[in-house]
């Protein structure tokens, strides 16, 4: 998570430290990949809501569909309840993981936390129709993509890197290519519910450009998740040229969003 981000949520702490009042600072619904300050989210995205006195415990979600409440919290976006991945309690703010409901259109959004019986005022972000963010395996938004080879499963980073996991680079001119992991692409061709996973094979409508090294990759499928709640999907081959190295650039590029060159794979001949 950015310093910039974490200072607005410690400031709202010092304001709330007597209240047990929700507070959600502005800017505070953040793509729950890249973390990227300031950007727009999507429809069906998974996001991060910082702020304090949000939750009084850390609960997972147990269930799909998933719940719409979580260790006696509650959020709202434009007044739908947003399906729960996770509430957390932490020392200096509190953070909830949520999935942006597919209702939730294009515009200027309000999201409100109920904690308890004690609710935040509405605070206002917003949404656009893409909106992507790659996750990486620090959780962090930077660093080490989670990108797979799919000809064996393994983490497409240097050989040695994921302490307990068996790595090795993306090989350029391998057939099977990798698999890239992220949310906010957008709607797709078929709909799916709230807090659900796709009943069939769905692509999204908008398909990212994606980019290794800044050179444009081939994308066999670009879609949903059959097995995660708002995880999007994006098979790619890597195009003659790419650059090779420990760290090279990976970012997706749709609806006028390019997400951070600060997220990488490992790219090898």
């Amino acid at each position: 998570m950015k310093t910039s981000i974490l200072s607005v949520f410690v400031l709202a702490g010092a304001l709330a430290l007597h209240s047990q009042t929700p507070v959600v600072p502005s800017g505070s619904v953040v793509n729950g990949a890249s973390f990227a300050s300031g950007q727009a989210v999507a429809p069906g995205a998974l996001v991060s809501v910082f702020g304090t006195s949000l939750a009084s415990t850390t609960a997972q979600a147990d269930t799909i569909p998933l719940s719409t409440a979580r260790a006696n919290v509650s959020v709202t976006f434009n007044g739908v309840p947003a399906p729960l991945l996770a509430v957390n309690h932490l020392s200096t703010y509190d953070q909830i993981n949520a999935q942006i409901p597919w209702d939730v259109l294009p515009g200027t959004a309000q999201v409100v936390v109920t904690n308890g019986t004690a609710s935040s005022t509405a605070t206002s972000f917003q949404v656009v129709a893409s909106a992507p963010g790659i996750f990486s395996i620090a959780g962090t938004g930077t660093g080490q993509a989670r990108a797979l080879n799919n000809s064996d499963g393994t983490f497409a980073a240097p050989a040695g890197s994921v302490p307990g996991l068996t790595t090795h680079a993306a090989k350029i001119g391998d057939p099977n290519g990798i698999a890239i992991f992220a949310t906010g692409l957008g709607a797709g061709d078929h709909p799916v519910a709230n807090g659900d996973i796709p009943t069939t094979l769905t692509n999204v409508v908008a398909v990212p450009t994606v980019l290794v090294g800044n050179v444009p990759a081939q994308v066999l499928f670009a879609g949903m998740s059959p097995q995660f709640v708002g995880l999007n999907q994006i098979n790619i081959l890597l195009a003659p040229g790419t650059p090779t190295g420990d760290a090279v650039p990976l970012q997706l590029q749709v609806g006028g969003i390019v997400t951070t060159d600060q997220l990488t794979i490992a790219v090898s001949q």
